[in-house]
């Protein structure tokens, strides 16, 4: 039931804009009295429950609360909702209660179907239901259980009702059972035939125009609020004698919303349509009238709204609201658009306004309701009020006085529309009869009452007059004139005391009168203090507390009385002494001397342990105590406080004591764990029994030799157990221990006898080395100390360097004998010693180097190359060999011997390249050739044996020819031709050409015979020469060679343009060419008929640009070009190529307008022909390139449409 429509929302309640309709309280409980029934009708929080009694007046009762409402013949109240909304009834225990919900299909309270509008109340005589007048508690505090909003009224009110009884309204009560319940059995079959014969009957009202139909709602709410029901209602004691409070209730369901919805009932437009209609007959209320104005009260008329004239015929179903029709009247005093009070609400057409200020300024307006529908205001009419007589004013005041004289004064009451001009004192003259005279009359504020008794008393009033009338007297005020000096009083008495204060009082002289007012002054002396008597006090008071006093002073007091009319004699001086105070919190305890262990010395204290209760240790007179019996290294707390007759001092503060504290006791002897090793054991112990205070942080262990006596120390740290090394293999050593803490170390612990076991052989010492040869070294060493166990074996390590030795013998001797050394190197060596016990250290590594000798064998000889830096040699003739230079073995190189076979040997120095001269061309040295090194100790042994050979003689430069020549360009050829050339020659070419310094720049280096020289200028001489070269070198440049380009031709003329002139000549021009190098250009002009080969037209040959061509025919096609020709001055012309072709078409007559016409169409013709023969190869290229990609696009779109889809 978590997921039904909650109740109505507060916004949905009390809805100006929406219909309403007069519902009794759905709940009922039956109270056992009689016929009567109290019913509970449950606001939910945020909403709002309207009741209007008899008189007109309305209350609302906001939720969360339970109203009690009262029905006096205990009959079931009909029940009328809005349309869209139910109501469903829950019983349990005689308890009935009623939702008012939305209308949904799905919401199925209790496994129910929903319950639907109810039929009219079938009897007219059923009373209404008024608020019980003893049963209407505070409304926010009764229903707690709807503290969470409409949304928690839905899973906790209903479900905790959920195997309650249902009931529809529509079932009369008299087919309930005796106790008001109908019978359990087959309610989900009626409660559905209910639903559906009412919706058969709002088809029918639908379909009958919105008649009246049988046990439907009334179509608007006026109809039923035209005869209220009013009844009788006795308090249920008895049935008769008192009646209660009669009333009337309406309550006011509204639609969810302002516009106007369609509900399964189809009415909510139709109640819409009516309410608004009220609310607009109400809105035309007229403006009030006001009347009868007086000072303070008015009385307002109006007239209800009234029809207009034609609307009877049309709206003959409307209510009318001449009953029900209620009226509130507002005022506001701040003008027409100020705020409003309201001042009456009431049936009547009209209303006396009382409590109104004179000469106000008013505004009134009214504004009719009918059913908690309310209308707009109407116009609001002004008022003034009438002037009266001022307020009454306030009593006169005592300003000041004396024994014969009072001062009056008093303060100016509210006008009430008209200046106060005088004001009426009266006074009873003392008498006391309540008989008043008037002693002023005038304009002013004041009054001095003179010669009057002293110490009297005297009664005035006050009035205040304007042009209206006099205003009522104020209040009797009674004032007393001043008596004589007061008499000295009585000495003051001590009523308490403190240890700062003092609690005095004293008497009124006894003759003075009552009446007076008199004052005292308490004056006080310090003991001691040399100032007199100072004021404490002044006042009326007859007690006074002197505080911020000493403590145990002795004061003295006195006190004197004064009026108005002076000061008295003070009293007696008598004298009070402050309380003694408690001692003051003493110091903090001091210790005397040093803090021994088991004892210290201190002022006074009270001594406890930190952990334990305080308890005291000394009390008396002294000023130091002894605390003794102390442990060492415990902390001790100590605090003073004093006695006196005042009482007990505060602690003092803590002082905190730390007693020092001492080493700890000896230990027991350490243990051996474990068995003994050869250069360590393993040591354990315990703590000792005393710690002197303070927990031991270290231990120490000493051990001593076995031939000596001394001890060293071997550990110290906080551990129970340690490891001993460093000792000798096979030794006895004693051990003994201490321990520490803060206060020092300990005595030291009884011995412990351990015996160490065999170990390895100590370090050898170093090797001896003897060089017999550079080869061979000889290496002997020393057996060292044994530690237990006998030496098995010696280790020996051999290496070139002190890292990467390697074990070159194992065995008992003391030598050993290292062969195939390298002479002048290096070597490491050292020995170790090995026995049962294990491997001992190895000595320390010893350096031997080997004797010098010969050089080592020269074991790579290279052939020297070409490239190479100097000397620079002729491979044809000369052998360069190189090599890398031997091993020294110690001793520098000095030279080397080349051994050439048959030739005599070759003797250089310390270098490592050398040249063979003074050999034959493209010849093998088959014999032998070997190198030697020699240094100072002697020749080494020679090299591998290798053959030489030298290469060819280079080869000689070619002829050099030019095959072919242009103005730019020219083409060289040189030999036969690669064909005839011999493959095994490799040969190559090296073409250089001339600059105008005179230096020659390469232009080709490579096999080929040809070459062609490009960017050169026309008639000018080059030179040029060539070589050869291959394996055995390059060959000298042949000699220089020149060659001369030509003059180049003109450039080619663009297209001429040609003009018809007449029908037999036109016009042909060109653009002219400048001049080349200062030799002139001429033209010469070319002319077809048809497809004719070209002929010079008239023989022209000329410098013009342009020529006029006659004797042409009409009907023919003719064709034009035209070529520069080169003057040369010293050499025959020359012809440039001819221009692109123009053609000059026949003129047409048959589509010309005019001559003129036809010129210009013939003229622009040939304009048109000669742009298209004027595109240029770009242009042509473009215009290809665009029609091959529209042509790929199109192909593609085809092959996307008709083969991929």
């Amino acid at each position: 039931m978590a997921d039904h429509t909650p109740p109505l929302e507060s916004g949905q309640l009390l809805s100006p804009e929406l219909p309403i309709l007069a519902s009794p309280p759905p709940p009922a409980m039956v109270n056992g009295e009689g016929p009567q029934q109290v019913i509970l009708v449950q606001v939910n929080p945020g909403e709002a429950f309207t009741i209007r009694r008899e008189d007109g007046q309305f209350q609302c009762i906001t939720g969360p609360a339970q109203v009690p409402m009262m029905s006096p013949n205990g009959s079931v109240p009909p029940i009328y909702v809005p349309p869209g909304y139910v109501s469903q009834i829950i019983e349990e225990n005689g308890v009935r209660r009623v939702l008012v919900l939305p209308q949904q299909p799905e919401f199925h309270p209790g496994g129910h179907s929903p319950l639907h509008h109810p039929p009219p109340p079938p009897h007219a005589h059923l009373p209404a239901f008024i608020p019980h007048p003893a049963m209407m508690p505070p409304p926010p505090h009764l229903y707690t259980g709807m503290a969470g909003g409409v949304g928690d009224m839905s899973s906790q009110y209903i479900s905790q009702y959920h195997p309650a009884h249902i009931y529809s309204e529509q079932v009369s009560a008299d087919s309930h059972s005796q106790h008001g319940r109908p019978p359990f059995v087959h309610r989900d079959d009626r409660t559905s035939k209910t639903h559906e014969r009412l919706q058969k009957k709002l088809k029918e009202r639908q379909a009958g125009g919105g008649g009246q139909v049988k046990d439907s709602p009334p179509p608007s709410p006026q109809k039923t609020c035209n005869s209220p029901l009013t009844a009788d209602i006795h308090n249920g004691i008895g049935g008769k004698g008192s009646e209660a409070e009669q009333g009337q209730l309406r309550h006011a369901v509204a639609c969810p919303d302002k516009q106007t919805g369609k509900g399964k009932n189809g009415e909510s437009g139709e109640l819409d349509k009516e309410a608004q209609a009220l609310q607009a007959l109400l809105s035309t209320i007229s403006k009030p009238v006001v009347s009868d104005i007086q000072a303070r009260g008015a009385v307002v008329s109006w007239s209800a709204p009234n029809r207009p004239e034609g609307e009877n015929g049309s709206m003959e179903n409307d209510c009318s609201p001449p009953e029900n029709l209620s009226f509130e009247v507002s005022i506001s005093v701040s003008g027409k658009d100020g705020k409003y009070q309201s001042m009456y609400c009431g049936g009547e057409p009209s209303a006396t306004l009382e409590d109104l200020r004179p000469a106000t300024d008013y505004h009134v307006r009214v504004q009719a309701m009918c059913n908690c529908l309310q209308g707009s205001p109407s116009e609001a009419v002004s008022f003034t009020t009438l002037s009266c007589e001022p307020d009454p004013p306030n009593p006169p005041r005592k300003a000041s006085g004396t024994k014969n004289t009072l001062v009056l004064q008093w303060k100016a009451p509210c006008d009430n529309g008209s200046k106060i001009q005088n004001y009426i004192l009266q006074w009873d003259e003392g008498k006391g009869t309540g008989t008043y005279e008037q002693c002023y009359y005038g304009p002013q504020k004041q009054y001095r009452v003179t010669k009057l008794s002293p110490a009297s008393r005297y009664s005035f009033r006050l009035a205040a007059k304007n042009d209206i009338g006099v205003s009522e007297f104020s209040e009797v005020v009674d004032l007393f004139t001043s008596c004589s000096v007061p008499l000295p009083p009585f000495p003051p008495e001590l009523e308490m005391t403190g240890v700062t204060w003092l609690c005095l009082k004293w008497q009124r002289p006894t003759s003075s009168p009552k009446e007076d007012d008199i004052y005292y002054i308490l004056e006080m002396e310090e003991e001691g203090s040399g100032y007199g008597f100072q004021p404490s006090y002044d006042g009326d008071e007859l007690t006074c507390t002197v505080r911020n006093l000493h403590r145990s002073t002795k004061y003295k007091f006195r006190v004197a009385a004064y009026n108005s009319e002076g000061k008295s004699n003070p009293s007696q001086v008598v004298e009070f002494i402050t309380n003694p105070d408690r001692p003051s919190c003493p110091c903090r305890p001091v210790i005397r001397g040093r803090v021994l262990p088991n004892s210290f010395k201190m002022a006074w204290g009270e001594l406890s342990l930190t952990s334990l209760s305080w308890g005291p240790v000394y009390s008396g007179p002294a000023m130091e105590h002894v605390c003794e019996g102390l442990k060492p290294g415990c902390s001790y707390q100590t605090r003073v406080y004093c006695m006196s007759e005042g009482g007990q001092s505060p602690l003092s503060e803590t002082l905190q004591v730390q007693t020092p504290a001492v080493p700890p006791g000896p230990c027991q002897p350490p243990r051996l764990v474990g068995k003994p090793k050869a250069r360590e054991v393993q040591l354990r112990w315990g703590p000792p029994q005393v710690d002197g205070g303070s927990p031991v942080s270290c231990y120490c262990v000493e051990v001593s030799g076995p031939q000596s006596e001394e001890s060293r120390e071997v550990y110290q740290g906080p551990e129970l157990d340690c490891s001993v090394g460093g000792l000798m293999p096979g030794k006895t050593y004693s051990f003994r221990l201490k321990a520490a803490n803060k206060a020092g170390f300990g005595p030291l612990s009884e011995r412990c006898e351990v015996t160490t076991g065999p170990g390895a052989p100590e370090q050898c010492k170093s090797p001896s080395t003897t060089c017999k040869s550079p080869s061979c070294v000889v290496v002997s060493w020393e057996a060292p100390p044994c530690n237990g166990a006998p030496v098995t074996e010696f280790r020996l390590e051999w290496g070139a360097a002190e890292g990467c030795m390697q074990t070159c013998y194992t065995g008992s001797g003391l030598s050993h004998e290292v062969k195939g050394l390298l002479p002048a190197t290096n070597y490491f060596c050292r020995v170790q010693a090995v026995n049962v016990a294990g491997v001992g250290l190895f000595s320390e590594a010893v350096l031997c180097q080997t004797p010098c000798s010969v050089p080592a064998a020269v074991s790579n000889i290279y052939v020297l190359k070409e490239s190479e830096p100097p000397p620079v040699y002729s491979p044809s003739t000369c052998l360069g060999i190189c090599w890398d230079p031997p091993c020294d073995h110690g001793s520098e190189i000095t030279s080397y011997l080349i051994d050439l076979g048959e030739r005599q040997p070759v003797v250089v120095g310390p270098v490592t390249k050398h040249i063979i001269q003074h050999l034959q061309p493209d010849t093998s040295y088959r014999s032998v050739i070997r190198i030697q090194a020699l240094n100072s100790l002697g020749a080494g042994p020679f090299s591998h044996t290798f053959k030489l050979k030298t290469k060819p003689l280079p080869p000689q430069p070619p002829r050099l020819e030019c095959t072919a020549f242009s103005h730019q360009t020219l083409r060289l050829k040189w030999g036969d031709g690669p064909a005839k050339a011999v493959t095994s020659d490799a040969l190559q070419y090296q073409l250089q050409m001339g600059d105008k310094s005179g230096r020659f720049i390469s232009l080709y280096k490579g096999p080929c015979h040809t070459h062609k020289v490009q960017r050169l200028n026309e008639s000018t001489s080059y030179t040029f020469r060539i070589q050869a070269f291959n394996e055995a070198g390059e060959g000298p440049f042949s000699n220089v060679y020149t060659f001369t380009t030509p003059r180049s031709p003109p450039a080619p003329v663009k297209a001429p343009k040609v003009e018809r002139v007449d029908d037999n000549s036109c016009e042909v021009t060109w653009e002219a060419l400048p001049p080349m190098k200062g030799d002139p250009v001429i033209y010469t002009l070319q002319c077809m008929m048809g497809n004719s080969e070209f002929k010079q037209v008239l023989a022209y040959k000329g410098a013009a640009t342009s020529f006029h061509v006659q004797n042409l025919q009409s009907s023919s096609d003719y064709r034009f070009r035209v070529c520069a020709i080169r003057q040369c001055q010293d050499a025959p012309e020359l012809s440039g190529p001819y221009s692109p072709t123009v053609t000059l078409s026949p003129q047409r007559n048959d589509v010309a307008l005019s001559g003129s016409a036809a010129g210009s169409g013939s003229r622009t013709g040939i304009e048109s022909n000669r742009a298209r023969q004027s595109l240029t190869d770009e242009q042509c290229a473009f215009l290809l390139l665009m029609v091959f990609a529209v042509i790929a696009i199109l192909i593609a779109f085809v092959i996307q449409y008709f083969v991929i889809k």
